[in-house]
C-alpha cells in the first residue's frame, strides 16, 4: 500500500540502546489522538512512523530509552500506514516526524540530532520558544 509518505531513506546507524521495561511510546490513533493529547499536563512528544522505516524504528527506541532515564515527557506514537488521516492532518511527507505538546496545545514541530543527550537540549531550547501555529 503506497501512503505517499516517504520515509527516510538515509542509513541509520546501527541501534545501540538496550531495550528498556519502562521506556514504551504510548499508541495514539485517529478516534483518540485529540482526546488523549489534550489532557496531557506538561510536554508530550509524537513520534509520526511507519512500519518499514528503519530511521522510524530507530527515533522509537532513542525515544524508549529517553523515557528510561527522563520522565519529564510524555511520548506517543502513531502509525501513518494505519493512521493517514492524522499523517493529512499535520502535512507529513517525511517520516519520521516529531511534534511537541505542551499542556495539550501543540507547541512546534520537534528536531533533534538523534542522540539522547541531544534529544534532551532541543527538548530544553523548544520548551524554551514561543509556541508555533498548529499544522
Amino acid at each position: 500500500m503506497n501512503s505517499g509518505i516517504l520515509p527516510c531513506n538515509r542509513a541509520m546507524p546501527p541501534v545501540r540502546y538496550t531495550p528498556s521495561a519502562m521506556g514504551t511510546l504510548a499508541t495514539l490513533d485517529q478516534f483518540d489522538f485529540h482526546d488523549r493529547i489534550g489532557r496531557v499536563r506538561g510536554p508530550a512528544l509524537v513520534l509520526f512512523h511507519a512500519p518499514g522505516c528503519a530511521a522510524c524504528r530507530h527515533w522509537k527506541q532513542l525515544l524508549a530509552d529517553y523515557a528510561r532515564l527522563h520522565d519529564n515527557i510524555s511520548l506517543y506514537q502513531v502509525d501513518v500506514q494505519r493512521d493517514m488521516a492524522l499523517a493529512h492532518e499535520f502535512g507529513l511527507y517525511h517520516l519520521p516526524a516529531l511534534f511537541l505538546f505542551l499542556n495539550g496545545q501543540f507547541h512546534c514541530e520537534f528536531q533533534a540530532e538523534a542522540r539522547v543527550e541531544h534529544v534532551r537540549q532541543a527538548l530544553d531550547a523548544a520548551l524554551q520558544s514561543p509556541p508555533q501555529e498548529a499544522p
